[in-house]
């Protein structure tokens, strides 16, 4: 097995990063050796928080490819959308880089769980989005998502646009912390999991549990 997925979210702070984090430790500890890497870190210098994260959920110290910032290859130091955190720092994104980190880590690996920033609309540059960027490398898709009160509206059109460009949804991730109100969530869990069934049933539906990450 030798695969990247994108790993997005409906959402600002919906739980990627510890989605993605997450995912690697479960996969790791089946035999398929897996690596994350961060697409674009904003609002760091010279290192990547989601990074850090990601190794911490996984129970791993920092690898060779991190030192090397082959996991986040680009890093902006203002907590923005990639696109204006790139014109703050005065650079020009060099979209080619995150390819060529991938390809790296698909050398050494089974699996690379790419995270994206923010949600599929985020803007790279003015005028490529997110999308657009896992449209054109063909990239499969896990979604996360949660039961917070809107969040099948968001869910429902992130996999529309899914759709539209004819990008495989590979996943779909139900993030269960924070606690929202517990009808909705139940009610929330149940309308995306029938949803998948119906629409992708060759998608899979994750739960993500609490991550205690004090212990």
């Amino acid at each position: 097995m030798k695969e990247t997925f994108f790993i997005t979210g409906i959402d600002t702070n919906i739980g990627k990063s510890y989605a993605t984090g997450w995912l690697a430790r479960e996969w790791n500890r089946q035999g398929i050796k897996t690596i994350t890497q961060k697409m674009i870190q904003t609002g760091n210098v010279g290192h990547s928080e989601d990074i850090d994260l990601h190794r911490e959920i996984m129970g791993i110290p920092m690898t060779e490819e991190d030192r090397q910032h082959i996991t986040f290859p680009i890093v902006y130091s203002y907590p923005a959308s990639p696109h204006l955190a790139a014109e703050i720092d005065h650079q020009t994104i060099p979209i080619d880089r995150i390819g060529e980190s991938t390809r790296i880590l698909r050398d050494r690996y089974d699996v690379v769980l790419l995270e994206g920033a923010g949600g599929l609309m985020v803007p790279i540059t003015r005028d490529y989005l997110t999308i657009d960027y896992v449209a054109d490398q063909h990239l499969p898709v896990i979604l996360v998502t949660s039961g917070r009160l809107g969040s099948i509206n968001h869910t429902l059109l992130s996999i529309e646009a899914l759709e539209k460009r004819a990008i495989s949804l590979y996943g779909l991730v139900y993030n269960t912390y924070p606690k929202a109100d517990e009808l909705i969530d139940a009610d929330t869990e149940a309308y995306l999991r029938d949803y998948l069934e119906k629409h992708h049933p060759e998608s899979r539906f994750w739960v993500l549990p609490q991550i205690d990450l004090t212990r």
